[in-house]
C-alpha cells in the first residue's frame, strides 16, 4: 500500500510539472491554436511514457521490454532538460520584466519559449549521441611520494558504471573491452555497477568481459546496483568471467620485484543488503605487507575515501557519481559526494573518480561525458 502511494504520488508530480512546462510555453509559441493542441497531446503522452520505464521488466517479450525502457527513458532525458530550461526561462523573464515595456516583453516571450524548446531537443539529441558513443580514453598520471623507478609508469585501467542492462547490451560491452585491451595495462580495474538486472537476463550481454586483458589480471568491487540485482549471483558470475572480486580484501601484486597492494572494499551501502558486506577499507588492508611500494583502493562510491585515508592507502579509485551525467545535476552531486569526477586529494590520499564507462536511466550524456581510464603512477 505504501508503495502504490508513493508511486501515485510520484505519477501526481510528474503531471503537475508537465502543466507547468505547458502553461509555461504554448501559449507564446508562435504556432497558434493547433500548436498548443499539438504541444499539449505531445506533453500528455510524456507523462504517460516516462512510467514505460518502470514497468518494462514486467514484459514477458525480452524485445518489447527494451523497447518500451527505450522509449521511457528517453523521453525522461527529454522531460528533464525541458523542465530545467522552462525554470531557466522564468527567471530570465522575471530579470527581463524590470527593463523591457509590454510590448517588446511579447516578443521576448515569444522567443525565449521557442528558444527553451529548440535547446532541450538538442541538448537530448547530442546527449544521446554522447551517451550511445564508446567512451573515450582518459589519460591520468597520479604522483606518488618515493615511489620506486621500477613503478614509474605502472598502469591501471579504469571502467566503471557501464549498467548493462535495458539499453546497454553486448555490442556496447565488447566495444568498450576492445578498448580496454588496447591500452595494454598492468591492471584493470572494474569499480562497480556493472549491471542492472539480473544474472538471467544479462549474462550474455556481460560475456565480452571474459576477454579482458592485462599483466595482473582484472579486479572487481562491487557497487550499489550489483546490489539492486543480485550481489552473490552477480558475484559468482563475475568470477566465472574471469575477473577478481575484492570484498574488503586485497591481494599483493609483485611488478618488477616491487610490491603493489591492491585492495578492494563492498559498496558503502553494502550493509543494508547484506549485513556481513559492511564496506571496511581498514578490513581490506589488514595483513598487506608494510613494504608494498604503493597501496590502491578499489571503492565504488568516492566517500569511501575518509576511512581510505585512515587505513593508509594511497590512491582510491571510484566511480559511482557519473560526473552527473547531464547538467545541470553535475553540480548537485557534491551534496552526496565528496568528489564529482576527476583527481582529487584527501591529506595523503589522492582519489580519482571516474564519470563511468556507460550510463544509468536515460541514454543521455551532456557536459559529463563518459570515460574509460588510464591511470599511470609517476613520480611525485
Amino acid at each position: 500500500m505504501r508503495l502504490s502511494r508513493r508511486f501515485l504520488s510520484a505519477i501526481a508530480l510528474l503531471g503537475l510539472l508537465h502543466v507547468y512546462i505547458g502553461l509555461r510555453l504554448l501559449p507564446p509559441l508562435p504556432f497558434g491554436a493547433a500548436g498548443e493542441i499539438i504541444g499539449s497531446l505531445a506533453l500528455v503522452a510524456s507523462c504517460l511514457l516516462m512510467p514505460l520505464a518502470v514497468f518494462a521488466r514486467s514484459a514477458r517479450d525480452p524485445k518489447w521490454s527494451d523497447r518500451l525502457a527505450w522509449i521511457g527513458l528517453t523521453t525522461m532525458g527529454l522531460f528533464s532538460s525541458l523542465l530545467v530550461f522552462t525554470l531557466l526561462r522564468d527567471i530570465v523573464l522575471l530579470i527581463a520584466s524590470a527593463f523591457m515595456a509590454a510590448p517588446q516583453m511579447l516578443s521576448f516571450e515569444r522567443l525565449t519559449a521557442l528558444a527553451t524548446l529548440v535547446i532541450a531537443v538538442l541538448a537530448t539529441l547530442i546527449g544521446l549521441f554522447n551517451a550511445r558513443r564508446r567512451a573515450a580514453v582518459v589519460d591520468v598520471d597520479v604522483p606518488v611520494a618515493n615511489l620506486p623507478v621500477e613503478l614509474h609508469g605502472f598502469s591501471i585501467a579504469q571502467i566503471s558504471d557501464v549498467h548493462v542492462g535495458p539499453t546497454i547490451k553486448f555490442q556496447y560491452v565488447d566495444a568498450i573491452v576492445d578498448a580496454v585491451n588496447g591500452l595494454d595495462a598492468d591492471v584493470i580495474a572494474v569499480t562497480g555497477d556493472m549491471v542492472d538486472g539480473n544474472v538471467r537476463q544479462l549474462a550474455a550481454h556481460v560475456a565480452p568481459l571474459s576477454r579482458l586483458r592485462s599483466r595482473h589480471g582484472t579486479y572487481f568491487v562491487t557497487g550499489n546496483h550489483e546490489y539492486y540485482s543480485g550481489a552473490q549471483a552477480w558475484t559468482q558470475e563475475f568470477q566465472r568471467l574471469g575477473m577478481h572480486v575484492l570484498l574488503n580484501e586485497h591481494v599483493v601484486l609483485t611488478h618488477r620485484d616491487r610490491q603493489i597492494v591492491v585492495a578492494g572494499v563492498t559498496d558503502y551501502s553494502s550493509h543494508h543488503f547484506d549485513p556481513s558486506h559492511r564496506s571496511d577499507p581498514a578490513v581490506a588492508m589488514q595483513g598487506a605487507p608494510a613494504s608494498a611500494a604503493v597501496r590502491i583502493l578499489l571503492a565504488h562510491q568516492p566517500r569511501s575515501a575518509a576511512a581510505a585515508a585512515e587505513a593508509g592507502f594511497d590512491l582510491q579509485l571510484s566511480g559511482h557519481t557519473h560526473g552527473g551525467q547531464f547538467w545541470p545535476w553535475n553540480h548537485f552531486v557534491r551534496f552526496q559526494q565528496p568528489f564529482t569526477a576527476g583527481l582529487n586529494r584527501l591529506k595523503n590520499l589522492w582519489v580519482y573518480t571516474s564519470r563511468g564507462t556507460g550510463y544509468w536511466g536515460p541514454p543521455k550524456r551532456f557536459g559529463a561525458p563518459s570515460e574509460i581510464t588510464r591511470i599511470r603512477l609517476v613520480p611525485a
